[in-house]
């Protein structure tokens, strides 16, 4: 699509070449909001108190392991090339070194990648981003389902899908994260 900004003899026409470098620039350069993009779709994130409960009380469990593994946690970008994807996950947790860059980081660059379901897009979370983190190599997939109140552990990724699934479990089932996590989270008070 050509279009021509402004009049005169300055005026320059461009073409966008590549939608999806144009949309996750223009996702990137919105003022004051974050948002994703999920198969196309804009998604303003706001989370709720319960669903920010909901991550917090992982952030705390998993965060001493996190830093013996020499890594953080948080809510960065997570690109998917070549699809019309850009996450901002409720936790990734990535290796320190990774985390210096300002722009995302790749699904297969996390150790774990954590996503708390919401009323408005718990699916999104159970089956598009489940299928989408596997196909980009995210090894361990958490789903921590406020409206089934289960969570459910996805990992060894691979084009068609995660092969091994640990759950659902419903809330106040322990749920065992592996190496190198090595570890169970305490889910009752999700």
């Amino acid at each position: 699509m050509s279009t021509q900004p402004h009049s005169g003899a300055r005026a320059r026409s461009y073409t966008v070449d590549d939608p999806e470098t144009a949309l996750k620039y223009a996702i990137q350069h919105i003022e004051g909001d974050r948002a994703q993009i999920v198969e196309g779709v804009i998604e303003n994130v706001s989370p709720t108190w319960g669903h920010e409960k909901a991550a917090a009380k992982i952030r705390k469990q998993i965060e001493p392991v996190v830093e013996k593994l020499g890594c953080l946690s948080g809510s960065g970008n997570l690109d998917l090339p070549g699809s019309p994807n850009w996450y901002l996950p409720d936790i990734a947790v990535v290796p320190e070194a990774l985390a210096d860059d300002d722009g995302a980081l790749l699904p297969d660059q996390t150790l774990l990648v954590v996503e708390v379901t919401s009323q408005s897009n718990g699916d999104t979370d159970r089956i598009v981003k489940r299928r989408r983190y596997a196909e980009y190599g995210a090894p361990l997939y958490l789903v921590v389902d406020r409206q089934q109140r289960t969570c459910t552990l996805y990992a060894d990724p691979g084009e068609l899908g995660y092969t091994k699934v640990n759950g659902p479990h419903p809330f106040g089932t322990p749920v065992r994260l592996p190496a190198p996590f090595d570890l169970e989270l305490d889910t009752s008070e999700f």
